[in-house]
């Protein structure tokens, strides 16, 4: 005689079975999928993303810099990365912290453009360059930061210091203190104009971060970076970022020379959509600073691109569920996904998804459920995680013991 299992006793002798053995449900499921530890939501998603690994030395370049690091802003992508965590001179570079304490004074409304300030004796006779201050004036807060971000002057800094923070010391404990809240890994301030101290360095890794962050944080104040000449005291004085000066899209940052650093720019270049920031320094002359800068842009805007492979809240694919009401639940990026490559990279990018399957209900929205992986030559490969679109709830007891029993039946987890 032929014994035929039909599907309804099949279920039933395999659930009378469970129910005969306490915890077995739970115990199976643990073994069959093992708990998952509490998974991030879409929120921590929408952080910065890390930085991206800098290309092979199949997309070659080099540099005189001694330091060097460029960065495609919008992703985060270090396009080259020469020494760029290393502590450095970062003379008159500082200035740029200099001025972000000050823009966030105004920003606040702690201070106004047309507040003006005394020069004292010792800001009168700072050596280096000069906005040339006259000794016993009061100068517009506005005009100070000309002076300082556009004619380099360290006379201007010092009397922005002492007018806003009393001392020298008080306001550079603010530029250490407003360091240390952005991120900046390895900087430190000993004074407000970058002039050679043993207690002041930075790394081009957080001159790209406080560019960026400068960027980002002032858009009203930013301008300042940008205007190529200033007259103060009958005295014409031009900026002395050279990139302003060329039509390549450069709308600041500041230069930096001493004799211990040598001859240093942070720039940024917009074409475009995009933004890269470049940071050299320990150039051996002005022509250097100009030439090297300018190759570096040119190089970052013809190798790479920026490919927009996914909009935010976009499905990227589908996950299967397990023991839950849907068999599937669609994954999705939290924000726009874009990725810069070498232009000649792009017809080999592979994208793949990548998760355990599968997913154990219950299921909350936003929960990380994978990741995406894009790799293509010549770059490492890139991931971002990928969040679930919609909630998902588990199946009731019953069904759950259902699926269960199918599952060892006929290896169905469905």
């Amino acid at each position: 005689m032929k014994v035929r299992w039909r599907p309804l006793s099949a279920i039933a002798i395999a659930t009378a079975l469970l129910l005969s053995v306490t915890g077995i449900v739970t115990g199976f499921a643990a073994q069959t999928k093992p708990t998952a530890a509490p998974r991030p939501t879409a929120a921590q998603g929408k952080l910065k993303p890390a930085p991206v690994a800098p290309p092979s030395s199949n997309t070659p370049i080099d540099t005189a810099a001694r330091y060097a690091m460029v960065v495609e802003v919008e992703t985060q992508t270090v396009l080259l990365d020469k020494h760029a965590e290393e502590r450095m001179a970062p003379a008159s570079m500082s200035k740029i912290m200099t001025a972000y304490v000050i823009f966030g004074m105004l920003k606040t409304g702690r201070i106004t453009l047309g507040d003006e300030l005394p020069v004292s004796e010792k800001a009168w006779k700072l050596g280096g360059s000069k906005m040339f201050v006259g000794i016993g004036s009061r100068i517009k807060i506005d005009d100070l930061l000309k002076g300082m971000l556009i004619q380099s002057g360290n006379d201007a800094c010092l009397v922005l210091a002492e007018g806003l923070a009393g001392s020298e010391q008080a306001f550079v404990d603010l530029m250490n203190e407003k360091a240390h809240d952005m991120g900046l890994k390895d900087s430190h301030f000993a004074n407000v104009t970058g002039l050679p101290d043993p207690n002041e360095w930075m790394t081009a890794s957080d001159l790209v971060t406080l560019a960026e962050r400068t960027i980002k944080d002032f858009p009203e104040y930013y301008h300042y970076f940008s205007e190529k000449d200033f007259n103060f005291n009958n005295v014409d004085q031009g900026n002395r970022n050279p990139l302003l000066y060329k039509d390549i899209g450069a709308d600041g940052l500041k230069t930096g020379h001493t004799d211990e650093s040598g001859y240093s720019l942070t720039a940024s270049v917009v074409r475009g959509d995009r933004r890269v920031i470049v940071v050299i320094s320990g150039l051996a002359s002005m022509k250097d600073r100009a030439s090297e800068s300018e190759r570096l842009v040119e190089w970052a805007f013809r190798e790479f691109n920026n490919y927009k492979l996914f909009s935010a809240g976009e499905k990227v694919d589908d996950a299967e569920v397990w023991l839950g009401e849907e068999p599937k639940v669609g994954m999705t990026v939290a924000g726009d996904l874009t990725v810069t490559l070498p232009r000649r990279s792009r017809r080999d990018m592979k994208v793949k998804v990548s998760y355990d399957k599968p997913v154990p209900a219950p299921i909350k929205q936003g929960d990380e459920v994978g990741k995406i992986v894009v790799t293509a030559p010549d770059m490492p490969p890139i991931e971002r995680p990928l969040f679930a679109a919609t909630n998902v709830v588990p199946i009731s007891t019953i069904g759950r013991m259902a699926t269960l029993a199918g599952y060892l039946i006929w290896g169905n987890r469905h």
